[in-house]
């Protein structure tokens, strides 16, 4: 009976092995698209950037030729120097943020940081995703914790490691009771091979080891196995606890980021609009600098919260399939 727990331990620990390394490919493919969405986030933050800064620059010719017709103030030349340089900086912090998510994605991915390399973005516009649809790929709390206690891998491997400690136990067990084993050899004493089989000989033997006193050693096992199988049940237990709280937590993070994403599209268009109300009234001289300068602040912000939010969601909705155990590995291999 000792020998069949062995062989089911053994058993239970390769298919075990497999499941973690599984486990291990599912989070490898999430940290790589968490690292791939940064970089394309921020360099979808970087063109907006630089966009803002060819405005400033077209703004800041326009008011400096107004100035020299003595339609507005010296001081308007000012303000708006001031703003473009404020563009300017931002647009070189958006340059290195974007190049050390570049390194930070370059450097997990094992591969050359002073090496170039090309980036698709095939994301859509945050106006055109829709969240409710990508929201319906997710159900109930409850059937969502049943989800992931069926598919995710690390789940299944703690509990075969559950069974191996159980096996355990019954291997430990096994120095109780007394063992019978067997043994046959075949053997010949011929000096050719004419005669090979008639000089034969065989043996068949059977040996009995009755246990009377191991010194204690094996009431020492079967408590060490019984120990390990309680903290293999409670491992099992903690696992299941903090699987309910990453499904919880994910949940309540996706929803947040579709919130936000929805909230961002609409401030995007408002301030857009308002930027360019706010450019007509400078233009027909019924609104101040001061005025357009926080509006085109106020439509840089917009848009880069946008951004933000749209990267933002598609992280929180893989970190959630990766908690529900439905991340894909397989088409990446």
């Amino acid at each position: 009976m000792a020998n069949w727990a062995n062989i089911s331990q053994k058993r239970n620990n390769l298919d075990a092995s497999e499941f973690d390394i599984a486990k291990l490919k599912q989070d490898i493919v999430f940290r790589t698209t968490e690292y791939y969405y940064a970089v394309l986030n921020n360099e979808e933050v970087l063109k907006v950037r630089q966009e803002n800064v060819r405005y400033n620059s077209k703004l800041l010719e326009t008011i400096e030729e107004k100035n020299r017709l003595g339609s507005i103030p010296i001081a308007d030349v000012y303000a708006q120097q001031v703003q473009l340089g404020n563009a300017e900086l931002q647009l070189i912090q958006a340059e290195n943020i974007y190049e050390n998510s570049k390194s930070a994605l370059l450097n997990y991915l094992a591969l050359d940081v002073l090496e170039e390399y090309l980036f698709i973005n095939e994301m859509m516009d945050g106006a055109d995703v829709n969240t409710d649809m990508y929201m319906k790929e997710f159900g109930a709390m409850e059937a969502m914790v049943n989800d992931a206690l069926q598919n995710r891998f690390d789940y299944k491997s703690q509990k075969l490691a559950v069974e191996s400690a159980q096996s355990g136990i019954t291997m430990a067990r096994g120095g109780i009771f007394p063992q019978l084993s067997g043994t046959y050899s075949y053997g010949s004493s011929a000096t050719s091979l004419d005669n090979l089989f008639t000089r034969r000989s065989t043996s068949v033997g059977l040996t009995l080891s009755i246990p009377i006193f191991s010194n204690f050693n094996v009431d020492t096992r079967i408590q060490s196995a019984q120990i390990f199988a309680i903290n293999a049940e409670e491992d099992l237990a903690a696992l299941e606890r903090q699987i309910k709280i990453d499904i919880k937590q994910g949940y309540l993070d996706l929803l947040a980021a579709k919130k936000n994403l929805d909230v961002t599209n609409k401030n995007v268009i408002s301030a857009a609009e308002n930027r360019r109300i706010n450019t007509e009234r400078y233009n027909l001289g019924a609104g101040n600098i001061v005025q357009l300068v926080q509006a085109d602040r106020d439509y840089v912000q917009a848009l880069s919260n946008n951004i933000n939010a749209l990267f933002s969601f598609f992280t929180s909705r893989d970190k959630l399939l990766n908690s529900l155990g439905k991340l894909d590995y397989k088409v990446f291999e």
